[in-house]
This record gives structure tokens, C-alpha cells and sequence, in this order.
């Protein structure tokens, strides 16, 4: 989680140069995470504990997950760039990466991990934004 956030806000200078706020919904603030969390990711966060953002059906991953390579590729990236994790709270909910336009516009980019470690496109995010009517 941390090694997109600080992906995507390296896009920040950029998003605000085209007016476009940077937002994280994390489903859960156990012990310090949010708090963790911040150096990260240059945006303002919500705690959503109700999890409504997740939507009627939350996408999860189970211990299984810990079987596939992916996973596993995802995680060893993450460690050699410096980002940790905790294993405290819920783990097992897949996140995304919306683009939402103004008004009408409605969703732009929608980027639903098919697992952990599923990162958006960046260059996908940029030409999403640029998509955004002013």
C-alpha cells in the first residue's frame, strides 16, 4: 500500500498544477497506521470504518493469496524499495485506484486490484486526469 501511495504522489505537483485533489479511503486506522501511513502518500485520507466506499460486496483475497507468485513478486518489490507492512487489522480487502470527473463526467480510470500488489498504470492515471473537465 505504501509503495503506491508514494507512487502516486509523485504525481502531486502535477494534479495540482490541473486543480485535481489527491484522496486515499482506508477501511481502518489500527494502532499507528494512518498515522504511518502519511509520510507516503501527499493527499488528504479518510477513514471510511463503515466501509461504505467498498461498496455492498467488499473484494477480498484469503490465505490462498500467499500462494501465488505474484503476490509474492509484489511483496519482494515493496521490501527492496524500503516499504514495510504490518500485519495487524483486516488484510485481506483488495483497494483500487479511481479517476473521477466533475460533475456528469463520472469515473474516468477505475483500477480494482486483482490482487495484492496489483498496481495501477501511473501514465494511465495522468491521461485520466487530463480527461477532467475544468
Amino acid at each position: 500500500m505504501c509503495s503506491e501511495a508514494a507512487e502516486l504522489s509523485s504525481l502531486k505537483p502535477q494534479l495540482d498544477k490541473l486543480g485535481v485533489p489527491l484522496y486515499a479511503v482506508v477501511k481502518e486506522d489500527v494502532g499507528t497506521e494512518v498515522q504511518n501511513f502519511r509520510p507516503y502518500f501527499k493527499g488528504e485520507i479518510f477513514l471510511d470504518e463503515k466501509r461504505r466506499f467498498y461498496g455492498p460486496r467488499e473484494r477480498k483475497m484469503g490465505l490462498l493469496a500467499f500462494m501465488r507468485l505474484g503476490v509474492w513478486l509484489s511483496g519482494v518489490r515493496a521490501f527492496r524499495k524500503g516499504f514495510i507492512g504490518n500485519v495487524l487489522g483486516e488484510g485481506f480487502v483488495l483497494g483500487g485506484v479511481f479517476v473521477i470527473g466533475r460533475g456528469q463526467q463520472g469515473i474516468l480510470l477505475e483500477h480494482r486490484e486483482k490482487e495484492f500488489g496489483d498496481k495501477v498504470n501511473i501514465s494511465d492515471v495522468l491521461q485520466a486526469v487530463r480527461k477532467i473537465q475544468q
